[in-house]
């Protein structure tokens, strides 16, 4: 199989033939295992969506809203029979029910323990709030599962450069305590495109 680790080779690969596979709302739903996963997650609002449609050029491929807790279920993108991008619910605030918000976090957990082809989880922090508690609790959680994750700091284009450079230095300082993660955190705005080249080029290494 070629390779995808070149920057035009990743941006053709991430920007080509991507479908919506499955939905999975609760772990016995969760699709049959075929293709190394790359999944998705932050606190409520974080722009997990938008950042997946960054990634694949597809504006509307994942759901984008401005309410908190709009994901409610595992949402799997298929990217051209090597690949599924996992679109997963927010936590923290969300506006659903504590029934809800309860069995998303089982989903999550099921998902996370026992999902071979994960490879690399993607936690999302937003530029403007940095590290928050329900963060740490989360990275404490993909600590016990022996997750491997990589940080991804949204929405950098709202605050200022120097601003952005303490927040980064400060998730680094953090995130370089926890076993499974990268120790390099990604500076993006789906927006602005910024960043979304260096993200997908990492991507590309589990490529299949």
């Amino acid at each position: 199989m070629a390779s995808v680790a070149t920057p035009k080779k990743a941006e053709a690969f991430f920007t080509g033939n991507c479908v919506f596979a499955a939905g999975a709302p609760t772990p016995e739903s969760l699709p049959a295992e075929h293709f190394p996963e790359i999944a998705f997650i932050g606190r409520s609002n974080v722009g997990k969506s938008s950042l997946v449609n960054a990634i694949t050029g597809k504006n509307m491929l994942a759901r984008v809203s401005n309410t908190p807790g709009r994901t409610q279920q595992l949402n799997f993108f298929r990217l051209g029979d090597r690949m599924m991008l996992v679109d997963m619910p927010g936590y923290g605030y969300a506006k659903a029910s504590k029934d809800a918000i309860y069995d998303w976090n089982l989903l999550i957990d099921a998902y996370l323990k026992d999902r071979g082809t994960l490879k690399r989880l993607c936690l999302l922090i937003d530029a403007r709030h940095g590290i928050k508690e329900n963060d740490r609790e989360f990275m404490h959680k993909l600590h016990v599962y022996a997750v491997p994750f990589v940080t991804i700091i949204t929405k950098t284009d709202k605050i200022k450069k120097t601003e952005l450079a303490a927040v980064k230095a400060a998730v680094e300082n953090e995130i370089k305590k926890i076993g499974p993660a990268w120790p390099t955190a990604f500076l993006t705005s789906s927006e602005k495109g910024i960043g979304i080249d260096e993200v997908r080029l990492f991507l590309a290494q589990y490529v299949e």
